[in-house]
């Protein structure tokens, strides 16, 4: 039921992942059977884990070594990597700033132009080292460096920003990118988001897109929801986008993976990510905790650098173990930040889920207490899950 604002103003009541619960069914499974693969495109992946196109997170290394772990990097086309040749300087320096004078230096470092030759050395450089080149661009430079991906043989494209919508209202000097052209014309498949509706995920389908992305504000590092007030708590923006991408199966027989993108820190973040519909999770906070990751200990957000209204931050996040204790064990830590794969399959085993569609139909329940209940020890004592 809608609530009442005020006069003349309703609102739905609207979820986050800390707010509800996963219920077992009436059978269980041994972990090791269930199969927790997801596809986009032609490109079926054994860890439903793709990390974020954030300069802290993914550089061509880290693209190579999640493709060897079974999972995805996608590396972002318009930060470092492709307007510095050699980006280890400017690294050193993003990780040794103080926060006042954070905002600036990010300001000027990626003031400097791209460099189209640097998005094809880029692609070659991951897929020369056996990686899957995913690469990502905002609409607007999917406009400029569109070609240039095609170009470079580069394995997916995700076009990204705040919100995309296939209807842009732009100045008559500005000609908005043709979503639906676009993805036609491209020889790779073409993730479009992000979103948080039915309706926008449903167009973006519609539109070709090779999978959705559904998260606005959420993340680690993202000030989206302080600077413009707008998002949707993930729960209820998953579960609403992936009504639309079954809806759409129905009506066309063509399947569009959907990707929680932010807000996801534990193991139980993502299994709750699936169970409310995802098939698969975009995270970037957990990735960057890893000793292989670029960034040095830190994670900031792609809309950090921006000229005029930057809209993500620097966080510390620290170094907390190697990609693969992260993503596959063993655990070395005891909040969930570990073996994140581990705990998808060992949640699935005890909900009896034996692969991600069963998954995403398992029984949700409301809890805001689930994360607090009988935890006062832990909380007190700064451990576990009161970390």
């Amino acid at each position: 039921m809608d609530i009442q604002i005020g006069r003349g103003k309703t609102a739905r009541r609207a979820y986050g992942f800390d707010e509800i619960a996963l219920i077992p069914g009436q059978r269980t499974l041994d972990p090791s059977l269930a199969d927790t693969r997801f596809s986009i495109g032609n490109i079926e992946r054994q860890i439903p884990i793709v990390a974020s196109a954030m300069d802290g997170v993914v550089d061509v290394r880290m693209a190579i070594l999640l493709s060897e772990l079974g999972a995805l990097g996608v590396l972002n086309l318009e930060g470092i990597q492709t307007r510095y040749e050699d980006t280890q300087p400017i690294l050193e320096r993003i990780a040794a700033v103080g926060k006042t004078e954070f905002v600036e230096l990010m300001q000027e470092l990626y003031a400097k132009p791209i460099q189209p030759e640097l998005i094809r050395q880029r692609i070659e450089e991951i897929k020369a080292g056996g990686g899957i080149a995913a690469v990502s661009l905002t609409p607007a430079g999917a406009v400029k460096f569109g070609a240039t991906v095609a170009e470079a043989k580069a394995d997916l494209l995700f076009i990204q920003a705040t919100v995309v919508s296939t209807a842009h209202l732009a100045p008559e000097s500005v000609a908005p990118l043709d979503l639906v052209q676009f993805c036609k014309e491209m020889p790779i498949p073409v993730a479009l988001g992000n979103c948080v509706t039915y309706e926008v995920a449903l167009n973006l389908m519609k539109a070709g897109a090779a999978a959705v992305m559904v998260g606005i504000g959420p993340g680690a590092a993202c000030t989206s929801r302080g600077v413009l007030g707008v998002g949707v708590p993930q729960a209820t923006a998953v579960a609403d986008c992936a009504a639309a991408r079954d809806d759409y199966e129905r009506e066309t027989g063509r399947y569009v993976p959907v990707l929680a993108d932010g807000g996801i820190v534990t193991g139980g973040d993502i299994c709750k990510c699936i169970a409310c519909g995802a098939d698969a999770v975009m995270i970037g906070s957990p990735i960057a905790r890893s000793a292989e990751a670029p960034g040095r200990g830190y994670h900031w957000g792609m809309a950090t650098p921006s000229p005029v209204l930057p809209r993500g931050t620097r966080i510390n996040v620290g170094t907390t173990g190697t990609l693969a204790e992260i993503l596959v064990g063993p655990a070395r830590l005891d909040d969930g930040t570990h073996n994140l794969l581990g705990a998808l399959t060992t949640s699935m085993g005890t909900l009896g889920a034996k692969d991600i569609k069963e998954m995403q139909q398992v029984e949700v329940a409301i809890a805001p207490s689930l994360l607090t209940e009988g935890k006062v020890y832990q909380k007190a004592q700064q451990l576990g899950m009161g970390k």
